[in-house]
């Protein structure tokens, strides 16, 4: 047995809840995170058939990319799926646990195995998550530096793209005194004492500053350890929305949308006026993802491949990209994967089952 608190610290540490779009809904929605857990659902969706098969199949957790709920509920009467959905599982002990745009914005997430289904290379993420960075100062005595950046570092700090363990030094003299209350690691109390110091500074995501300064604290030295946070405007080029990567090999844009249509199982694939050049540089988003259109433009991929496009938003295509819309369940259908995959390789001593239910609201004729 495994209570429902493990598998939510371990989702949250691959797709930390901070990264969710504000309107957004994840983390555990039902149940309580001390229940005891043998068997895991996981699903794309849940509605009140996926909450039937857990039921069949003795699950107490369903794990979804979607959250049963977006917004606040003034009621439940079961009036609608919604309501109906979390009723029964109420009432059926299962709890619910969703990651969603946390999931899509972290490389490994749901743009990562859209990727790799594709057979993409070379991956990025194609918009960085903004206002997720924090520079980290502090003055440490120079024997003891090497200690507190392994520590900070250690907690996370000082990752910056395939590098780790960035972080800038700079030798000076600090000064200070302590009054009658204190004890001084160096010098007198009631004198004014120098000492030689290292000022460190890294850069860390905002979601680990306390596990940050706690590292820092717990291996500094003085009783009194200052340090300086300040707020970052650069990318956080770990983190964001979308993905961007290269074809091994050119396809032709015929062959790259059968590609496209068998991997996908798609009935259809929306797509704006072929370009007559060859593809190799892909743009991708999970779900709805016409607001990353101009990235993808920027970065002068031949497609985009998303879902939920509109009308008039095919027209800001303008023949610089291909955008082909596969649909929403389809380019995130594989979430379920990914989550079994997570699952059964850090959690081997219970049973995950995928949800065989088609929660697809979309039919083609």
């Amino acid at each position: 047995m495994t209570k429902i608190k493990g598998i939510v610290h371990f989702f949250e540490e691959l797709a930390p809840p901070q990264l969710q779009e504000s309107y957004d809904n994840a983390g555990l929605i039902i149940g309580s995170a001390n229940a005891e857990v043998d068997s895991v659902l996981v699903s794309l969706d849940v509605i009140e058939e996926v909450v039937d098969e857990a039921i069949a199949k003795k699950a107490q957790l369903i794990v979804a990319h979607h959250p049963i709920i977006f917004s606040g509920l003034k009621k439940i009467t079961g009036k609608n799926y919604v309501e109906r959905t979390i009723i029964k599982a109420i009432k059926n002990n299962i709890a619910i646990f969703a990651a969603h745009t946390n999931l899509d914005s972290v490389t490994g997430g749901v743009n990562s195995i859209i990727c790799k289904k594709i057979g993409l290379e070379n991956c990025q993420i194609l918009q960085p998550a903004k206002g997720q960075l924090k520079k980290l100062v502090t003055f440490i005595p120079t024997e003891h530096a090497d200690n507190v950046r392994e520590a900070v570092f250690a907690a996370g700090a000082g990752n910056i793209g395939n590098y780790d363990s960035c972080g800038y030094n700079l030798e000076g003299t600090g000064s200070f005194r302590g009054n009658e209350t204190t004890n001084p690691f160096v010098g007198e109390k009631g004198q004014i004492h120098y000492e030689k110091e290292i000022r460190f500074e890294t850069i860390f995501p905002a979601y680990l500053q306390h596990k940050i300064i706690s590292a820092l604290l717990n291996s500094h030295p003085y009783e009194e350890v200052a340090y300086d946070i300040y707020p970052l405007e650069n990318n956080f080029e770990n983190a964001g929305m979308g993905m961007v990567g290269t074809l091994p090999e050119e396809k032709t844009e015929k062959e790259f949308l059968q590609h496209l249509k068998g991997t996908f199982k798609t009935g259809v694939i929306k797509h704006t006026r072929l370009q007559e050049k060859p593809v190799k540089k892909v743009a991708v988003c999970g779900g709805a993802g016409s607001f990353l259109l101009p990235n993808a433009i920027s970065v002068k991929a031949d497609f985009f491949v998303s879902g939920d496009f509109k009308y008039h938003q095919f027209f800001d295509a303008e023949n610089k990209i291909v955008i082909a819309d596969i649909g929403h369940f389809e380019s995130e259908q594989f979430t379920k994967d990914l989550f079994y995959e997570l699952l059964t390789k850090n959690f081997p001593k219970f049973a995950v089952r995928l949800s065989e239910v088609n929660s697809n609201p979309v039919f083609y004729f």
